[in-house]
């Protein structure tokens, strides 16, 4: 009898105690194949960084959490599931997420932006493209025809700036119809489209993959971009703990990635099927965006100018405030926790640096705009080289010796862009030295003025060798 007792109170203990314990949902949205998101989404769930940061203490010291990941291609669907109450977090440009803050606030809720992810104070990372045997060079090019881009898109604000630049009318001058990346994909490859705008990666990609050619930078625009993460502000309100944590595991996948990038740039090419080398072109260090959580002006500048142009496509008729929708007061607290100093980080404007040595002569390497980097099948590592000239004969080298190059990197020698080297442009000048060049123009415009000779990648790289 008095076994069955306490079997009956244990019983009743385990009860009271489980019934007292909250399940606590957390889910998230991504967006895997936008990979400038991979800090807030696809690295944090590969290596289970969440689970490590999660409270344990307090009002928590009960909880169960319910972690939840759901991959979207793009932001609107995200969006959606966000509103209907599916989710609570999710990661996005500046342009969807301008747009799931207006959708929330069309339903009667709150998001808020509460980091940044990674983008360009100049606008890098969006870019326009055409069909590998179009004889289109430039923007001012493309007046009169036809351009594909996702629609209420980062890429889209990109597009509207830089037709503006030109002087053109949107909708007179050109054509502009909307098409995801995986339908302009197959169109690019059957010449069924003159040109394609898109976010990252897709401008790197399709040239990647050999069936593009990037003829414009986001940069060129001059226009700040960015993605980052939101969140339910009623779920923020309730468990600022968790939004913390979820933090906590983006500066720890954030730290992870540049210690490392040959190695989760293969994590990422593994789970998205997007290559290393195109990761390894934005996370790798002088990439082609910068890594950074924190809310510099450009960046809230970039979600004010997202939501003033939502307005003008008749997305949205929503006036939200930018300063109460970015909310930095999670970010600073995480900052703090992990020991680092976020005033100082919005001061902090650099690239993830190259420290490394000449793999030729063992020199450090000092200028990042004469930088040139192969990346061989077979080895961990990057490759450095100090210059371009060096780089490319040592590819002829490896080449001739049965080694197979994965792919060669550049730096615009004007702008200090990193290029995919197989598609930029390139002046041989002076005594045996090669400059790097996005555009054909640029190219020309240097070489004239320097006594130079425009070059596409094969013949710099022969004649260098040679």
């Amino acid at each position: 009898m008095q076994l069955h007792k306490k079997l009956l109170g244990l019983a009743l203990v385990l009860a009271f105690g489980s019934a007292n314990a909250e399940t606590i949902r957390i889910a998230i949205g991504t967006q895997d194949t936008t990979i400038n998101c991979a800090t807030g989404g696809l690295l944090i769930r590969e290596l289970k960084l969440l689970e490590k940061y999660l409270p344990r203490d307090g009002k928590y010291k009960d909880a169960q959490y319910d972690i939840q990941w759901k991959n979207f291609t793009s932001g609107a669907p995200l969006t959606n599931e966000m509103v209907a109450g599916k989710l609570d977090f999710g990661s996005m440009a500046d342009f969807p997420g301008s747009f799931n803050g207006a959708a929330h606030q069309k339903a009667g809720k709150q998001s808020i932006f509460i980091n940044v992810l990674s983008g360009s104070t100049l606008g890098s990372g969006n870019g326009i493209v055409v069909p590998k045997s179009s004889p289109v060079q430039s923007i001012s090019e493309l007046k009169g025809k036809t351009i594909s881009v996702p629609f209420a898109s980062t890429s889209h604000g990109m597009l509207l700036r830089a037709i503006k630049s030109q002087g053109w009318d949107p909708e007179k001058d050109v054509t502009i119809t909307t098409q995801s990346p995986e339908v302009a994909g197959s169109a690019l490859q059957s010449n069924k489209i003159e040109a394609h705008a898109d976010f990252v990666p897709f401008a790197e990609l399709f040239p990647h993959r050999g069936y593009a050619r990037k003829i414009f930078d986001g940069s060129q625009a001059n226009a700040p971009t960015m993605h980052g993460s939101l969140v339910d502000a009623e779920y923020a309100k309730k468990y600022p703990e968790i939004v913390v944590a979820y933090l906590r595991a983006a500066i720890e996948a954030d730290r992870i990635i540049a210690a490392e990038p040959e190695k989760y740039s293969e994590l990422i090419a593994k789970v998205t099927g997007i290559e290393a080398e195109v990761n390894y072109l934005f996370h790798g260090p002088l990439g082609l965006q910068t890594r950074d959580l924190s809310w510099k002006p450009e960046y809230r500048q970039a979600v004010k100018t997202s939501i003033e142009t939502l307005r003008l496509l008749k997305r949205t008729d929503s006036d939200i405030d930018v300063n109460a929708f970015i909310n930095d007061q999670y970010l600073r607290t995480a900052f703090k926790q992990a020991s680092l100093n976020y005033d100082a980080q919005l001061k902090n404007y650099a690239k993830l640096p190259l420290t490394a040595k000449d793999a030729v002569t063992g020199k450090p390497i000092a200028d990042p705009k004469r930088v040139a980097q192969i990346w061989v099948e077979g080895e961990p590592l990057v490759r450095h080289y100090a210059t371009a000239e060096t780089a490319f004969a040592e590819a002829r080298k490896l080449e001739k010796a049965g080694k197979k190059i994965r792919t060669v990197y550049a730096h615009d020698r004007e702008t200090g862009l990193k290029l995919l080297a197989g598609d930029a442009w390139f002046v041989a000048h002076g005594k045996n030295e090669v400059s790097a060049f996005l555009l054909k123009a640029s190219a020309e415009a240097w070489a004239q003025k320097n006594k130079g000779k425009v070059l596409d990648f094969d013949t710099a790289k022969a004649g260098i060798a040679s």
